[in-house]
């Protein structure tokens, strides 16, 4: 899979996200401010807090989505756009399209402008990323078939299939099991530590974090810092 992507293994050197004295906020209300962060290429970085605490708003800051109430960001995202996978779910379940479909949407950008070869290569990757998720035997089925946490097991493998350089989550295994929470947090870690991407993801807890990442970004209290795992308390 990292020749289809072409992705750089490993973290390190220039900071590929960078926030500068950044407020963030909707309308005049401010939610975080002072917001200095520097994110290098590679990492997989959790963002964790309290409910309420401005975790999803620093990402649809980071992302674009929302305007910056003060300061810059840096990011990568003109040149090469991000993966991301939302908490509102983005495709209809009545759609009449199958697991396998739906992940190939994430890689159409690249069959598009590519030969064939590509586009088998994006085939076979995305039937590797699904088996990975191990939905090999559903992939087959329909959106509306699948149960809710196949669904956003299948949105997350829409996201890798695209080989983006940056895979931003908000909650995405919100609808799993514990068990399945753990063995899908592992595939993302891996997709930065073999792959090279950068993992970004919002996470409601540090149960499960704690034993797969290194480091966090705590937002608490109007704060937000990147701090080793074992240190994050709210």
């Amino acid at each position: 899979m990292n020749d289809l992507c072409g992705m750089p293994a490993g973290a390190g050197g220039e900071p590929l996200i960078v926030c500068e004295n950044l407020a963030v906020g909707y309308g005049g209300d401010i939610v975080l401010e002072n917001v200095d962060l520097s994110v290098p290429r590679g990492v997989f970085l959790p963002f964790v807090g309290p409910n309420g605490a401005g975790k999803t708003t620093l990402l649809r800051a980071i992302l674009g989505i929302i305007r910056p109430l003060q300061g810059a960001i840096r990011t990568p995202f003109a040149a090469r756009p991000p993966g991301y996978v939302s908490q509102v779910k983005s495709i209809d379940s009545l759609y009449p399209v199958s697991a396998l479909e739906i992940v190939l949407m994430g890689a159409y950008h690249r069959m598009r402008w590519h030969g064939r070869g590509d586009r088998e290569a994006s085939l076979e990757r995305a039937v590797g990323i699904l088996s990975n998720f191990g939905l090999a035997g559903h992939m087959r089925k329909t959106f509306h078939e699948l149960s809710g946490g196949m669904r956003q097991k299948v949105l997350i493998a829409r996201a890798l299939a695209g080989c983006p350089e940056v895979l931003i989550m908000d909650e995405p295994t919100t609808e799993l099991d514990h068990q399945t929470q753990g063995a899908v947090l592992e595939i993302l870690q891996s997709a930065a530590r073999d792959e090279g991407r950068t993992v970004l993801l919002v996470h409601h807890g540090l149960d499960i974090i704690g034993g797969i990442a290194r480091e966090v970004c705590l937002v608490r209290d109007g704060r937000v810092r990147v701090t080793p795992v074992e240190e994050a308390r709210f």
